[in-house]
């Protein structure tokens, strides 16, 4: 088994989340023992973004970081997990959202398009936007 950094780029489909966790310097946090959760979102969804935005986060280092650490849960939280708490604080700090719907669960606004991807230091849950937090979103 990999962990969560090598799991999410032999995926193929999270890129841009990598490429943003190396510029952000976060491989390391993400290849350490953990065990961490982390909402991965897709390229598709990091294609919602207008460039523009996207590329003020990649040239704003303390930014992106707290963009990203917003997406990652310390300890391993799977869908079993999902349906006893409605809530999780951060890495970052923040509290993210967790909501039971009647075709999957939702963290926030994203809806979590696959669970429980299990990796050597933690699991990766699927989602199809990419998560701000509050203070960020204002």
């Amino acid at each position: 088994m990999a962990d969560l950094v090598e799991t999410a780029a032999n995926e193929g489909s999270f890129k841009t989340l990598v490429t943003a966790l190396e510029a952000a310097g976060l491989l390391e946090i993400l290849k350490s023992p953990g065990p961490y959760t982390v909402f991965a979102p897709t390229d598709e969804a990091f294609a919602k973004i207008p460039e523009d935005t996207l590329a003020s986060w990649m040239d704003n280092i303390p930014k992106l970081k707290q963009i990203l650490m917003y997406h990652v849960l310390f300890g391993d939280v799977r869908t079993d997990n999902f349906v006893e708490i409605d809530s999780a604080e951060t890495v970052e700090g923040g509290i993210m959202g967790i909501d039971s719907t009647d075709d999957g669960f939702k963290v926030n606004d994203a809806k979590v398009l696959k669970t429980d991807i299990l990796t050597d230091n933690g699991v990766i849950h699927v989602i199809d936007s990419v998560l701000t937090p509050a203070i960020m979103s204002k």
